[in-house]
């Protein structure tokens, strides 16, 4: 069986609370929504549903990845429009998020009108300002940490091996820049 249920939802979400609220909200635009806590419950979901729209959470705990559940959603269907959320911006996460298949990526804490507007805005936008200011030595180092991070499937204590940093080092890194 297979859904052409013109706004069909899947939020891939592992914050139990998060996606509960995340869920009602979009039920109340008309939004049917499914929820899966990683990987391998939205490639259940898949097997019998055909969501228009995904929203996915970077950070997942456990075996799956955000991008891992990305590559899944746009090999399943090329036109569904997928929305990767995460409290760990970086550009090398949301570089590979697109490239993967995302059509928006969004820092948290974003709302339903940011994610809703995200699923329209599809296209590129030339006008978008280009900033004048350059890059901070912070900003480079939260960077590589992010794409190590990456690399890495968001394991801490391997990621902090290749940075050459003590695992708590880096933890404490993290909790520092933590986009809330």
């Amino acid at each position: 069986m297979t859904d052409n249920f013109e706004r069909l939802l899947l939020i891939i979400e592992d914050d139990e609370a998060f996606a509960r609220t995340l869920s009602r909200s979009f039920e109340r635009r008309g939004y049917r929504v499914l929820v899966a806590p990683g990987q391998d419950e939205a490639a259940a979901l898949l097997e019998a549903h055909t969501p228009g729209y995904a929203v996915v959470d970077l950070k997942l705990k456990g075996q799956s990845s955000g991008l891992a559940c990305v590559q899944l959603l746009h090999e399943h269907d090329p036109d569904m429009l997928i929305v990767v959320l995460t409290g760990f911006a970086s550009i090398a996460t949301a570089v590979e998020a697109i490239k993967l298949g995302a059509v928006q990526y969004l820092a948290k804490p974003s709302n339903t009108d940011d994610i809703e507007a995200a699923f329209g805005h599809v296209a590129g936008n030339t006008e978008v300002e280009v900033t004048k200011r350059s890059t901070s030595i912070k900003t480079l180092e939260w960077e590589r940490i992010h794409a190590v991070l990456a690399e890495t499937d968001f394991n801490i204590s391997e990621a902090a091996r290749r940075l050459g940093l003590h695992r708590r080092t880096l933890a404490r890194k993290l909790e520092k820049q933590r986009v809330k």
